[in-house]
Parts: C-alpha cells; sequence; structure tokens
C-alpha cells in the first residue's frame, strides 16, 4: 500500500480544505442531544451538503487514500459527524454495495447518498448476549413475505430509522451458524414498536425493538435465505474495519488538545501525566495505520475489510478508554461535572468494550482466525 500523495489527491486535500472553509461557517447550530427528530434532520442535512459537492460517495467509491484525507481533513476541520446516518453509510449502505442484487442497490444506496434514509441495526437480542449467532428472532416464509416475530437491542437511532439491517433465523433446525437469513425491513411496517432505552451518560441513541408479526417482502432480502451469517460477516467487517477511522482522527485531536489543557492548568509538570500521553500519542499514531491497512482492504466495488478488523475494534477500544481516563486525570476535580464534554465521553468509552462485537468476541477471532489457535470450548 503505497501512501504518498500523488499531486491529484494532495488536489483533492486542498480543494475540500476550501469548502470545508466556506461551508462549515454557515451551519446552524448543532440540535441538543437528546432531540433525535432534530439530529437526524441535522445530521442528513450535512448528508445532503456533502452529496450536491461531489463528496458523499467517498467513502464508497474513492480510493483508500482519498478517503482517508476525507477523514481527515474533515475531523481536523470540526465537520458534523455522520451521525443519525453512520448505520446506513458505514455498515447498511457498503453491505448492499458488496451483496445486494442491482435492484436493491439502485433501491437503497442513492437515498442513503442523498441524505434522504436512516438505517438503523437489528443484530443484538436480550437473551444472546454477545453471541450474534445465538439469536431467535424467527421469519417464517408466507408467499412473498417473511413473517416475523421476535425483539431486538441497543438497536441505534431505531426512534428516527426509515429501515432496518435485521438478522432473523429461518431455519431453527439448520446449525446456529446456517440458518440465519439478513433482511432489509421497512421500520414504518405494522408490527413494529420502538422503546428507546437512555444510557448511562443519559443519551437514548439506543432502543428496544419488539416485532409482532411483521411483513418483510422476500424481495428485502440481502443474499440467499439461510445465508445471513455469511453476508453479516461483512457487515462486521466494515463496521469493526473502517466504520471508526474517523474517530481515530477524533480521538488525536482530544489528544492535542489534553496536552494543551494540561499546559494550562500545571498538570503538565507530571512526568507521569507526560508518559501517558506520549504513549497515548503512539498508539493512536499505529491505529491510524491500521486504519490505513483496513481501508487499503477494503478497496473496490465487491471488496470487504478483513479480520483486521477486529485486531483494530479491539486495541481502539482500549486505547479510547485509556484516552478519557487519562483526561480526567487532566481535569482533576472538573472530571466530576457531567456537562464537561469529555466527562461524557469518558462514560460513553466504557461501551466501546461491547459495541460492535464485545473485546471476547475479537480476542477469539484473532486467536482463531490469526493465529490459528484452536477454538474454545
Amino acid at each position: 500500500m503505497d501512501l504518498t500523495y500523488t499531486p491529484e489527491e494532495e488536489d483533492f486535500r486542498a480543494r475540500l480544505r476550501t469548502w470545508l472553509a466556506e461551508v462549515l461557517p454557515t451551519l446552524p447550530p448543532q440540535p441538543p442531544p437528546g432531540d433525535w427528530p432534530a439530529r437526524r434532520a441535522y445530521d442528513l442535512g450535512w448528508q445532503r451538503r456533502l452529496y450536491d459537492a461531489g463528496y458523499a460517495t467517498v467513502h464508497w467509491d474513492a480510493s483508500p487514500t482519498l478517503r482517508l484525507i476525507f477523514l481527515e481533513e474533515t475531523e481536523r476541520a470540526g465537520a458534523p459527524y455522520v451521525g443519525a446516518d453512520f448505520v446506513g453509510l458505514l455498515h447498511a449502505g457498503p453491505t448492499i454495495a458488496a451483496e445486494g442484487t442491482p435492484e436493491q442497490k439502485e433501491r437503497w444506496l442513492p437515498p442513503i447518498l442523498r441524505g434522504e434514509e436512516v438505517w438503523c441495526q437489528g443484530f443484538s437480542e436480550p437473551e444472546a448476549g454477545s453471541d450474534l449467532a445465538a439469536l431467535r428472532t424467527r421469519a417464517r416464509r408466507d408467499g412473498d413475505h417473511y413473517v416475523v416475530h421476535g425483539s431486538k437491542i441497543w438497536t441505534s437511532h431505531a426512534e428516527v430509522a426509515d429501515w432496518c439491517e435485521l438478522l432473523v433465523r429461518t431455519d431453527p433446525e439448520a446449525p446456529r451458524h446456517r440458518g440465519i437469513t439478513w433482511l432489509a425491513m421497512p421500520m414504518d411496517t405494522p408490527g413494529v414498536t420502538v422503546r428507546p432505552l437512555t444510557t448511562l451518560a443519559g443519551s437514548a441513541e439506543f432502543a428496544e425493538v419488539f416485532l409482532d408479526e411483521v411483513r418483510v417482502p422476500v424481495s428485502c432480502r440481502v443474499g440467499a435465505e439461510n445465508d445471513g451469517w455469511r453476508v453479516t460477516q461483512v457487515t462486521l467487517s466494515f463496521e469493526r474495519g473502517t466504520a471508526f477511522a474517523g474517530e481515530v482522527v477524533a480521538c488525536r485531536r482530544v489528544l492535542t488538545e489534553l496536552a494543551a489543557r494540561a499546559r494550562k492548568n500545571g498538570r503538565w509538570d507530571d512526568p507521569v501525566l507526560r508518559r501517558r500521553l506520549g504513549g497515548l500519542e503512539a498508539e493512536f499514531r499505529a491505529l491510524w495505520r491500521l486504519v490505513q491497512w483496513n481501508v487499503s482492504a477494503a478497496e473496490g466495488p465487491d471488496a470487504v475489510p478483513g479480520v483486521g478488523g477486529s485486531v483494530f475494534k479491539l486495541a481502539y477500544s482500549h486505547a479510547r478508554q485509556e484516552l478519557f481516563d487519562a483526561a480526567a486525570d487532566v481535569l482533576g476535580p472538573d472530571a466530576l461535572d457531567a456537562a464537561q464534554p469529555w466527562t461524557r465521553e469518558r462514560l460513553n468509552s466504557l461501551s466501546y468494550s461491547i459495541a460492535a462485537g464485545t473485546s471476547q468476541i475479537q480476542r477469539s477471532i484473532v486467536a482463531e482466525r490469526i493465529l490459528g489457535l484452536p477454538k474454545g470450548r
């Protein structure tokens, strides 16, 4: 992977910087964290601006280097994150691009890119713990529809979503990993009930979703029936391998701000703290190199990241928690103030060892698929 920049790539960076400098001052104030309808409108409005300016497809169609330049420049400029659009743009969209039929790509991908539709993820279940293959939500075939019954939990942005990437069990007699199907479910279908969940940080970006005889057209199935586990691995590869790329840049920016704060409040005089921040700087530099590798692995319309995504996810979850623990050290007593952004992020960082697959799951993947160790009993 050659990461030296060509004149064309440097021109892309310069044009993007100029555009960001012109557009960002014109954005309205961000809505309150708990107002999800307003946040949906804000996030999709930003996506539409990217689309109109020709930057919306950079996550899917651009070269790895251009994608990384885009992430670097938007994060450094303080541009809005994908927000409510993250499942569609970073998980479901790439999966459909890799696994969908031409008709499915035409139906679902343009609205995601134009900022017209929001997706949520219906994978986790209350009784399944961290074992995704233990899902119990059933779907039986009834003519041209699947009839779905069950429930999901930790469903990101379900209360404002138009579609759900949904895993269901279509063959209860098959081995656990072979009877699963990947569906795209319209969230306005009769029988879908959404109940928001409030997190420790006071936010409500997750929800429980209850499915009572919900009829989903067979045409909304991505991949073959009972082949959903393989399709899911594609989704999870994007989620673990490339979806957190922008966050690494954001964490490096936070680290710079922490060092500046420590110099102002006298904490910089502590050699232990300086060593801690220096170690984090080295760790995030290494993570950025791993991001570059994973994004490169996903190059091309049909390519997906490999198991390197699990290596990244495991290391990033730990590094993010360490970063915001260090922030509490820098803030001192102010770290107890829940209004402090870094305090909220510290609480949020606790979820990263669970979200997108627990750290235990990532260790098992690394052990079995990279190191070739035998499966645990």
